[in-house]
């Protein structure tokens, strides 16, 4: 066997482990994982099995993962995409035998039983969620997108899978003041590694989920004495956290201080951060 690979990356326990690691990992079996599709709004990727496991990350409405294991109400699953493994509740996935055509490009949006937005709303999206439209109408000037489950949606909070938005700083500005939550990737609770993975995700990019991971994976690596010869879209990273550079003077970051996200000028953000754990660990331009 090689060396020991990241959990929250490849699927395999003592007991079990994904098909495709045979031979690289050890394993009492293998087993081909299974395509399954998050129904609700979002679903929480949990550590362990269990109400009250660490929340790790959040996988959106009709997003992919690959299922290998189900016991007692959860799924064992790795996220496609970025690879994320982790524990989900079994009763949120279903059939992912219809493609997705659109994704949710508004901070947060709503669902509506028909076209009207004076109808009661009945669901939420987050921004990223994937969804099949299958067709448009128009009530009072306002525009919306037909749903495969009958529902509407406002056409202007939607892009056509494919159609991506081309500078994800100012994505990742549309969640400013968006409250701080540990392991959030949604519209209503972010984290700061979360912020880059769902603003490139707008992009048609597929980052890495944690801080860590993101900070050996994204772009290069930029020489800088003081940060302030950084440019926008370069990020900074501690251990532990990071920051969106959005000017030569401030950052953009879901953090734990402000518990929301937020722009704060960089050298105050160092000289905190670095007091508070330490001084950043390198800056990475995409």
């Amino acid at each position: 066997m090689g060396p020991e690979l990241d959990k929250r990356l490849h699927a395999y326990r003592d007991d079990l482990a994904d098909e495709s690691l045979r031979g690289k990992v050890e394993a009492g079996r293998f087993v081909e994982g299974v395509t399954r599709r998050v129904v609700p709004h979002f679903t929480d990727m949990l550590r362990e099995p269990r109400d009250g496991a660490g929340l790790d990350t959040q996988v959106l409405h009709g997003h992919d993962v690959m299922v290998f294991d189900q016991a007692d109400g959860w799924a064992w699953v790795q996220r496609l995409g970025d690879g994320y493994v982790g524990y989900v509740r079994a009763e949120h996935l279903g059939d992912a035998d219809v493609t997705c055509t659109h994704m949710v490009s508004a901070q947060r949006t709503f669902l509506y039983p028909g076209p009207d937005l004076k109808f009661p709303r009945c669901g939420y999206r987050s921004m990223g969620s994937k969804l099949v439209v299958v067709d448009h109408a128009e009530t009072r000037g306002t525009r919306y997108a037909i749903l495969d489950t009958g529902e509407a949606i406002i056409d202007r909070h939607l892009i056509a899978i494919g159609d991506w938005r081309d500078d994800y700083v100012a994505v990742a500005e549309q969640f400013l003041q968006v409250p701080y939550l540990w392991g959030g990737d949604t519209g209503f609770g972010i984290d700061c590694s979360g912020l880059i993975f769902l603003s490139n995700m707008l992009c048609g990019k597929t980052v890495l989920r944690d801080s860590d991971m993101q900070s050996t994976s994204i772009g290069s690596v930029v020489e800088t004495s003081d940060y302030q010869d950084l440019q926008r879209g370069d990020l900074i990273f501690w251990k532990g956290h990071s920051g969106i550079v959005i000017d030569h003077e401030n950052l953009l970051h879901a953090n734990g201080n402000t518990m929301d996200t937020t722009i704060e000028p960089i050298a105050e953000a160092v000289e905190r951060i670095a007091y508070l754990y330490a001084m950043p660990t390198l800056a990475r331009r995409p």
